[in-house]
């Protein structure tokens, strides 16, 4: 904390910063939630909107000593109307406009750790996709797998669907040859049988001729 009395170049510079720290505070609280809870006791820090003036006294109406920058932290020793007296990390004590003091740090102080804590959420996401691409890998290694698994059972269905099919072709080509030597059976038996029957017919027929002949010669000898 600075406790020199201002004059004009200053108080334009100090409003330069205000509207700048205004401006980076409004942008980085609408795009970062804040990670830092509120401080219990009496810890406060100064607003970030603005670079404040600090005076001797709790009214406007003692000599400003100085200036505490936006999001500065300061111990809050009591409050008196609309001021409140406080603490600088140096052990200076001033009073300032009690609207000026927050009960949170400051975006310069919370900044480091939304960065730590987007560092954090990065590497869990770059773990998450690591992980899903892992899996994912994993996922399409067993798919690969079963694809190949399937194209070599239709492989063998293929195969097997070509042997019965040449299998039903000879099994029908060999009932047609067993048909064909049946056939010829059939017909070798028939030949025989007529045959057979023939010859009995034949001898039917000649036996009692013979034995007729035979008998008038021997009825001629006696």
């Amino acid at each position: 904390m600075s406790l020199s009395r201002p004059f004009a170049p200053r108080v334009t510079s100090l409003r330069t910063h205000a509207a700048s720290a205004c401006l980076f505070g409004g942008l980085l609280a609408a795009t970062m939630p804040a990670v830092a809870e509120e401080t219990p006791g009496n810890t406060r820090w100064v607003n970030d909107s603005l670079t404040t003036y600090v005076r001797s006294g709790p009214t406007d109406g003692y000599r400003i000593v100085g200036t505490l920058v936006s999001g500065q932290k300061v111990e809050l020793l009591k409050t008196q109307d609309d001021y409140s007296q406080v603490r600088s990390e140096n052990g200076s004590t001033v009073w300032l406009p009690s609207r000026d003091l927050q009960d949170k740090p400051g975006q310069a102080e919370r900044l480091p750790q939304l960065e730590q804590k987007v560092t954090e959420l990065t590497s869990q996401l770059a773990g998450i996709d690591d992980a899903w691409k892992a899996r994912v890998q994993g996922m399409q290694e067993t798919l690969d797998a079963r694809r190949k698994l399937i194209d070599e059972l239709q492989a063998a269905r293929t195969s097997l669907d070509s042997e019965l099919s040449q299998a039903r072709s000879e099994l029908r080509a060999a009932q047609a040859q067993l048909g064909d030597e049946n056939k010829q059976v059939l017909m070798r038996y028939m030949t025989y049988g007529g045959s057979i029957a023939g010859a009995g017919l034949l001898a039917g027929l000649i036996l009692p001729t013979l034995l007729r002949v035979r008998r008038k010669r021997n009825d001629q000898w006696v």
